[in-house]
């Protein structure tokens, strides 16, 4: 059995969830297909909740039949049976009635503001399986909120995952197709609640993690994952295989396509993920498993939005304890670092969520002298085969960085990333200069990058 995942804009519209079905007829294996809302949905069901908890009813209201107007226009597209078109609209009118059920509720809480946003999926799934019932595919729609599940620190629970997944699959050994959601899920009250955005490639990678999968895909719209980002950089090329180390630090460090949750279950169960284009079904994508190329430098990825905090040891040298610390106040705030470096007295460290960040510096200063933070940086990561034997890499990287001005540097605690420092005014320019000096500054290099 393998796993596919199509994200927003693979079911935006109903043309594209008539190439989906296309596309699973061309595979013969048996499958779980997660799917993410329709494109649009999920922004649009959270500003309803917004409109709703500030008590904007009426506001409410209109964005909702706002929406539930593009969707009563998407069925007539969709279907092409008056039986089909039936369905579909009472699947629509069922569930925008109990959106508007939620609306009214006051106070207006998170609990109603979770099982709003979780209507994305749940009609987007409800509608492909019922196109599917109606062109007569084997299918079924396995809903999410029946397996999929997350502990009180909102990590997923993949023993209890498989468990009841395993149980449900059994009831339904003759079907071709088995249609779920992605993102959502529910917590230890048995409440509605979600794996926060980008979650369906997270949902994916648990479900195919939970069932052995043969292999699980990330259907996107894009070839696979880039060397580097497209939107900055003109000369990229898609990548065509990772280590599921190499992938995780380009998905946690910014590129795109990936959610940085996803890797973690496919890696711990070794189901290989590969990420495909629906706009360009032929395309290899980009494979991710247990091996790949050994070839050294593998792609780029810059995470933004990022705040230094440099600390000073107010103790004397060599003082032991200072480290442990500094880390529990971060601890303490819930708080990851992405970058540290140290010196006898001293230990810099980057953050992308600065929502505690006075409490945190507050806590510092108790025993630690604080320069002034860096806000607006950016953390340029180089990724890829960097193990101890190899030679020339940081030279390399440092040598195309010799006119940006470096803050920060992180090397050695990864065979697989080499990370910078930088003000994000100096973004582009990074990102640009890597690009040509790591994959085009020799024409060997060029050559065996670009070969199919």
């Amino acid at each position: 059995m393998q796993v596919w995942k199509f994200g927003g804009t693979s079911v935006g519209k109903p043309e594209r969830m008539h190439s989906i079905r296309e596309l699973l007829l061309t595979d013969p294996s048996r499958k779980i297909v997660v799917l993410s809302a329709l494109s649009g949905s999920t922004n649009a069901l959270i500003a309803i909740g917004e409109a709703a908890k500030a008590n904007e009813d009426a506001s409410a209201s209109k964005q909702i039949d706002d929406l539930k107007a593009h969707y009563d226009s998407f069925i007539k597209e969709l279907y092409s049976t008056e039986a089909g078109l039936a369905k579909g609209q009472e699947i629509i009118d069922n569930e925008f009635g109990f959106i508007r059920s939620l609306v009214g509720i006051k106070p207006f809480a998170s609990k109603q503001e979770k099982e709003i946003v979780a209507e994305g999926e749940l009609l987007s799934t409800q509608l492909f399986q019922g196109y599917l019932e109606e062109v007569g595919d084997s299918a079924v729609l396995l809903p999410a909120l029946e397996f999929m599940r997350i502990d009180a620190d909102n990590e997923p629970e993949l023993e209890k995952i498989e468990e009841k997944l395993t149980a449900i699959l059994a009831q339904h050994p003759d079907k071709q197709t088995i249609v779920t959601q992605g993102f959502i899920c529910r917590n230890p009250r048995e409440e509605v609640d979600n794996l926060k955005r980008g979650g369906s490639d997270y949902t994916a990678s648990l479900i195919g993690g939970a069932i052995r999968a043969e292999e699980i895909q990330i259907w996107t719209d894009i070839d696979g994952m880039h060397n580097n980002d497209p939107r900055i950089v003109k000369r990229t090329f898609p990548i065509r295989e990772l280590t599921f180390e190499e992938a995780a630090e380009l998905a946690y460090f910014g590129a795109k396509i990936l959610h940085p949750s996803t890797i973690t279950p496919a890696k711990l169960r070794g189901v290989p993920v590969r990420l495909k284009n629906t706009m360009q079904p032929e395309a290899p994508g980009t494979l991710i498993a247990n091996q790949s190329s050994d070839r050294e430098i593998k792609a780029i990825a810059a995470k933004d939005n990022i705040t230094a905090i440099y600390i000073h040891s107010t103790r004397m040298l060599n003082a032991y304890g200072f480290l442990r610390r500094v880390f529990e106040i971060f601890e303490k705030y819930k708080t990851p670092v992405d970058m540290i470096t140290t010196s006898e007295v001293s230990v810099s460290v980057t953050i992308d969520n600065s929502e505690h960040l006075e409490a945190i510096t507050a806590e510092l200063r108790e025993f630690a002298d604080l320069e002034e933070n860096d806000s607006d940086q950016n953390i340029i990561c180089v990724v890829g085969n960097f193990s101890a034997d190899k030679e020339g890499i940081a030279l390399k990287v440092l040598e195309a960085m010799k006119n940006i001005p470096i803050r920060m540097i992180s090397y050695g605690a990864s065979e697989h990333n080499l990370s910078l420092l930088i003000h994000s005014k100096y973004k582009a320019e990074a990102l640009n200069v890597l690009n040509e000096r790591l994959f085009y500054y020799e024409d060997a290099m060029k050559d065996i990058f670009t070969a199919p």
